[in-house]
């Protein structure tokens, strides 16, 4: 399997401590493993007798079309995988025709990887200091960010058995504050706990762009990020790396689908792996999903060209799910792809 050989690949070549950053997650690490293990517990109901002699990966959501429904989920410090870091990542992803989530701790500036990307978006946290936030949003949005993402899910840092805190990793400080202008210490750079719902309409005034929110569970956080002006969501637990113990992506999703009732898309990260994890988010209502660590391993075993083989394969893997299920375009997926839960 794809994933297991480059995670393994990714473990020998990245110093232990760099590699427990990226692979670890908060508290017992329930979580993080129930993420990848919801997926499977979601039975298929293939279709037979279908023509899948060519199927289409594509789709479009806000304005963009893409190669297929995979996108690359915001993750900090790239430098840390690779020398070229997030200008890496960017251009494999670009090459392989998805979308580029870029994190607000990218280890290189907005604008330098703004030049090697293709579509993308801004992941921002709002700060204590939201005159920081504002001016890091409007940044974005001058060098050509088409959404924002706005991390919900961390007003304080979850957590970490595997990790010994930022100050342990091999990250210079230039590194660490390059996209914070004006900062001359890490300690600067904490996130505000009194975020909330009116953040995302400030969110969007300052940026002039649309706000997806990721991190949200529930149907009724769902509602009120509709209410309060979100222009999509997704579902997410950061990768099971903030409160151990929350729900798998793959088990929240219906509900945040079915409370949103069509009004806005809603995607979703956590654990998805392979064709069959994308085509099960898919019939859950998702119209995309995001990749984390995968993409990480790809970019240290790599660099470009390794994003862009995680992206391809997994693309290529969701294709070939696609025909397997009787299915010949990503459009034609709906709920009756999924079996019935199974009596416990």
């Amino acid at each position: 399997m794809l994933y297991e050989a480059l995670e393994a690949q990714a473990r020998e070549r990245l110093p232990q401590v760099v590699f427990d950053y990226f692979a670890g997650g908060s508290g017992e690490e329930s979580t993080l493993a129930d993420n990848t293990a919801a997926w499977a517990r979601l039975r298929l109901r293939p279709r037979v007798l279908r023509d899948v002699s060519s199927v289409d990966t594509t789709t479009e959501f806000l304005g963009v079309t893409l190669s297929s429904p995979v996108l690359v989920a915001p993750t900090a410090f790239h430098s840390l995988a690779h020398p070229d870091a997030e200008l890496a990542t960017a251009q494999g992803t670009r090459e392989a025709g998805s979308l580029l989530v870029l994190s607000s701790r990218s280890s290189r500036r907005i604008e330098d990887v703004a030049s090697h990307a293709g579509p993308w978006w801004f992941q921002v946290y709002v700060f204590r200091d939201r005159g920081l936030t504002r001016a890091l949003v409007q940044r974005a949005a001058a060098a050509g960010a088409r959404a924002l993402v706005l991390t919900a899910d961390t007003p304080y840092v979850g957590r970490k058995r595997r990790n010994r805190g930022d100050a342990s990793l091999p990250l210079a400080d230039e590194d660490f504050l390059a996209n914070l202008e004006g900062l001359t210490h890490r300690a600067l750079a904490e996130q505000a706990p009194d975020v909330t719902f009116a953040d995302i309409s400030r969110l969007s005034e300052d940026s002039g762009l649309p706000v997806l929110v990721k991190g949200v569970l529930r149907a009724d956080d769902a509602l009120e990020c509709l209410h309060h002006g979100a222009s999509g969501l997704i579902v997410s637990n950061h990768g099971g790396r903030q409160l151990d113990g929350a729900l798998a992506t793959a088990d929240a999703l219906p509900e945040v689908v079915s409370a949103t009732a069509g009004r806005a898309p809603v995607l979703v990260d956590g654990g998805v792996r392979s064709g069959r994890d994308v085509l099960r988010a898919l019939a859950l209502g998702a119209r995309a999903v995001l990749l984390g660590r995968p993409v990480l391993w790809g970019l240290a075993t790599g660099g470009a060209a390794g994003v862009r083989q995680v992206l391809e394969t997994l693309r290529e893997d969701t294709a070939h799910t696609l025909a397997l299920a009787g299915l010949s375009r990503v459009s034609a997926v709906g709920p009756d792809v999924l079996a019935p839960p199974r009596a416990p």
